[in-house]
């Protein structure tokens, strides 16, 4: 599933691509970056930063402006999560704990693709 703002950002960089005539290749080049990249974007697969968005625009002669706008209707709690009521030192600890399992993960890929990480590294004494 695409999220929405993610598909929205790549809607505003395609239109406003094909409205200076450019290909995926030429924009990517400009840019310094992949095709495969603004592909990404623009079918909504990958989030840029916003600082990245703004760097794609200002190569296509445009400034992004950014504001916000309220709600039509509350966002109900179940899409905030049990987040709201959690404690600060609980946010934290969850916060740690997706930080260790990212971790994990990036140590097992360095070592499927048999690259030493410095947690895992032998140290030759």
């Amino acid at each position: 599933m695409r999220c929405q703002i993610s598909f929205k950002v790549g809607s505003v960089l395609r239109a406003a691509r094909e409205q200076q005539g450019l290909s995926q290749r030429r924009l990517a080049l400009r840019a310094g970056t992949s095709q495969d990249a603004i592909s990404r974007i623009e079918r909504g697969v990958e989030a840029p930063t916003l600082e990245r968005f703004a760097q794609l625009m200002l190569v296509l002669g445009r400034q992004p402006v950014l504001h916000v706008e309220p709600l039509d209707s509350p966002v109900p709690g179940s899409e905030l999560g049990a987040v709201t009521e959690m404690t600060a030192r609980e946010r934290l600890r969850e916060a740690s704990s997706w930080n260790r399992v990212a971790s994990r993960l990036a140590v097992v890929g360095e070592q499927a693709r048999g690259e030493d990480h410095p947690a895992t590294a032998r140290r030759e004494l």
